[in-house]
């Protein structure tokens, strides 16, 4: 494996061609983008696209975003472009938002979890654009972890791992906005939120003035599923992850000193985002009220938490708004 620091503003060209070569031939690249590290492969290579899913340990039902950089590449990927897409790709790309419509036959099944519907993306990343341009190519890139754990916000993420099973890692420093892409279906008569992420469904209403529903039932065992980020127990760091109320405090302090003893070189955690007074073996870890500013933060901090060998993570509920939605997706999902 190699890894190769680019400038995130201006990376180098003969680094991003040799990224684009490997990808070409049918290897595996990571690389930033401002969600999360992505792991990527020629989308249109199915043969490229199962090493990703090896790599990660990813079960086929769960489908991955293919990256592009136009709005004219986004529609050579689909066979109905509705004009809610224009609406949407002209308010949120490039940026953090995955639509996902009709599949063009072009697209490998593997993409798709063998579904009829593609998820696109264009990515607000100087890096990933031009690893994208240089391979003349959509790449097709979930986050660059193994499956269910944490995702990747440094390159240091990444090579941590899966180190051992690519071929490069292109280090951008990192992500700036931290958790994974906004995800909305537009496969049906009306939008569909099937991941939350930090462009809010308030926003997607606003700009499209229409109403936008939120999926209710998920797939389960080994069914399809229409977006990636659908599963039950998803970004999840090692040690077990507890999700509590400001109120619920003495009751937490008494379940963690009974199930949880302090021992020698082992403390708990305590993630929240304002002080209370808490037992001497629980770390504070204060975390910002902006929810821009905490997604920016979870992984990150979940990262340097496992690297210590904490024990048990609480973690205080956000405040429960529209704009924290990302947020509390991704902590259910960790503690579940």
């Amino acid at each position: 494996m190699a890894l190769f620091d680019v400038d995130p503003h201006h990376p180098d060209p003969s680094v991003i061609k040799r990224a684009a070569d490997i990808l070409r031939d049918g290897g595996l690249v990571a690389f930033p983008t401002e969600t999360v590290y992505g792991l990527g492969a020629n989308a249109l290579n199915a043969d490229a696209v199962a090493r990703v899913f090896e790599a990660k340990a990813r079960p086929a039902w769960n489908p991955v975003i293919a990256h592009v950089t136009t709005v004219d590449e986004a529609r050579a990927l689909t066979t109905v472009w509705p004009a809610i897409a224009t609406v949407l790709a002209k308010a949120f790309w490039p940026g953090p938002l995955t639509l996902v419509l009709p599949k063009h036959d072009s697209v490998p099944d593997i993409v798709s979890a063998g579904l009829p519907a593609v998820a696109i993306r264009i990515p607000n990343h100087p890096v990933a654009r031009a690893l994208i341009t240089a391979l003349g190519a959509p790449i097709a890139a979930p986050s660059a972890n193994r499956f269910t754990e944490l995702s990747p916000t440094t390159a240091a993420h990444v090579q941590e791992s899966l180190g051992d099973r690519i071929e490069m890692i292109l280090n951008g420093g990192p992500s700036d906005v931290g958790i994974e892409s906004t995800v909305v279906d537009l496969t049906g008569a009306t939008p569909v939120l099937l991941r939350p992420g930090v462009i809010s469904r308030e926003m997607l209403a606003s700009a499209t003035g229409v109403s936008i529903s939120v999926a209710q039932d998920e797939a389960r065992d080994n069914t399809p599923r229409h977006s990636p980020g659908m599963v039950e127990r998803h970004y999840a760091p090692r040690a077990d992850v507890w999700l509590f109320a400001g109120d619920d405090l003495h009751e937490l302090q008494q379940s963690i000193t009974k199930e949880y003893p302090v021992e020698p070189g082992r403390m708990t955690a305590l993630v929240l985002d304002w002080s209370l007074a808490l037992p001497e073996h629980v770390r504070v870890i204060r975390m910002p009220n902006d929810p821009l500013a905490y997604a920016r933060m979870l992984y990150a901090t979940l990262h340097d938490v496992d690297q210590e060998g904490l024990t048990v993570i609480a973690i205080e509920r956000p405040p429960q708004r529209d704009a924290w939605a990302g947020i509390h997706d991704r902590l259910n999902r960790a503690a579940h």
